[in-house]
């Protein structure tokens, strides 16, 4: 499969934000993600499993780098823990900062509250290739 076939992956929404988690991603400050699980059925999509890779992409929509997941966990929030928030590569030291950031991203464009018990898709990876203009 060439990269060119490969599942999109975007991080937050084109801008400031999706650039930040782009360049964490492409230093290897950022090695996790996590998704509201409501949105991937809502799209009837199932979250990545250990081995898929990913083409990540700018605020452009340019591919910029291969990832390949290496766990992906269903888990409710109250489950993230502090290593993964770490590894987050958005400068969280404790699950409490990581929590705020990623209620603040949700409720900006989702009705509904989080709490505990609402689940995510925690995902760790890797990054396998940066991507060169060609």
């Amino acid at each position: 499969m060439s990269n060119a076939d490969l599942p999109l992956a975007e991080f937050g929404f084109p801008g400031e934000l999706r650039d930040r988690l782009v360049a964490a991603i492409l230093s290897g400050e950022k090695t996790s993600t996590t998704g509201l699980y409501a949105e991937y059925e809502e799209e009837g999509a199932r979250p990545g499993e250990p081995g898929a890779r990913r083409l990540v992409v700018d605020s452009e929509g340019k591919g910029v780098a291969v990832i390949e997941i290496t766990e992906s966990r269903v888990v409710p929030v109250r489950d993230v823990d502090v290593q993964f928030a770490i590894d987050e590569g958005e400068g969280f030291r404790s699950v409490r900062d990581w929590r705020a950031a990623h209620e603040r991203f949700w409720s900006a464009y989702r009705d509904e509250a989080i709490d505990d018990n609402t689940l995510v898709v925690a995902q760790r990876f890797r990054l396998v290739e940066r991507l060169t203009e060609t």
